[in-house]
């Protein structure tokens, strides 16, 4: 099966994404040709981590999609997990698709008596993106962190559009071995741990998606949104990776924002006039901490950088 994207790059706030979409422009106008839709999604990751928005983690996968797209300047998210992902998978306010709050997890349900918008997982007044899709000829695949539902599998992907899912159905797990209620589900079937010592969810969710997609045997289109984990905690990234950005932080967290803010100027994605924003009271001056927190926290933010520059 042939596969063409066009890029188109969105940014919101902790979340990033990556809808690429197959349309070029002799097709524009002709509603026979329905694009192959990609929706990349990222975990707790600050916005100007990434290249594109002026970080200095090695992004050239993201960046390249960028450069030849679009970068948003203002978007919004409901600062949490579970309810940003409603809305976007839903179109709708979190509240109305029952995700006012964080999803189901293996020890959290809601009450009985929960009202309308906090049941904690998707419900049935909404449609998700894949179940519309479907009706139009899509194929629809999912990897990666679902968060919308964990008690019942009437509340997972394969039951709410997906034709194949592969990932955690709860809120997050380890990266190297994700077991008990925090482990893989794959479509319907929960999985032992995985006993492969070089796993790492990142590479797995990605590589199951590339998965789903070659194992299509027509030419119809498809929607698959990939879900990582990553960055989300809890911080683990390979070795290799970490090793990469060891000493990279040692500067500290002041001088690492004014490069930033720099390089976002000169990438024109804020404003002059807004100033940098003041240091958040909860932290300290770098020049406050000793040697050996600054060695902790470099060696801390290595670990993060890692995870970002895999994905």
């Amino acid at each position: 099966m042939a596969v063409q994207f066009s890029k188109f790059f969105m940014w919101a706030g902790w979340w990033l994404g990556a809808l690429l979409v197959g349309m070029s422009l002799a097709t524009c106008g002709q509603a026979a040709q329905r694009p192959n839709v990609l929706l990349i999604l990222a975990d707790d990751m600050g916005w100007s981590d990434i290249g594109c928005y002026g970080g200095e983690i090695p992004t050239p996968n993201i960046d390249a999609l960028a450069h030849s797209g679009l970068r948003f300047t203002q978007f919004y998210n409901t600062a949490r997990c579970s309810p940003t992902r409603a809305a976007l998978l839903t179109g709708l306010v979190q509240h109305q698709a029952g995700m006012g709050i964080l999803g189901e997890d293996p020890n959290q349900t809601a009450p009985s008596d929960a009202a309308a918008g906090y049941t904690r997982f998707l419900n049935r007044n909404c449609v998700t993106l894949a179940e519309v899709l479907k009706t139009a000829g899509y194929h629809t695949y999912m990897a990666g962190k679902w968060h919308l539902g964990y008690h019942s599998p009437e509340k997972w992907p394969r039951q709410r559009g997906f034709d194949r899912y592969y990932g955690i159905i709860a809120g997050a797990s380890s990266f190297f071995r994700p077991s008990g209620g925090r482990g893989l589900t794959l479509d319907n079937t929960p999985l032992d741990p995985p006993t492969d010592p070089d796993y790492y969810t990142t590479d797995a969710f990605a590589e199951h998606l590339i998965q789903f997609i070659s194992e299509q045997d027509d030419d119809a289109p498809f929607f698959g949104y990939l879900a990582f984990n990553a960055p989300h905690w809890p911080l683990h990234a390979r070795a290799e990776d970490v090793a990469k950005f060891v000493g990279k932080y040692t500067q500290g967290w002041d001088k690492l924002r004014e490069q930033r803010w720099a390089r976002e100027l000169e990438l024109g994605v804020v404003d002059k006039q807004w100033g940098l924003s003041q240091r958040d009271d909860g932290a300290r001056a770098w020049e406050a901490l000793n040697e050996e927190q600054q060695q902790q926290l470099d060696y801390r933010m290595a670990v993060y950088a890692g995870m970002v520059h895999r994905m």
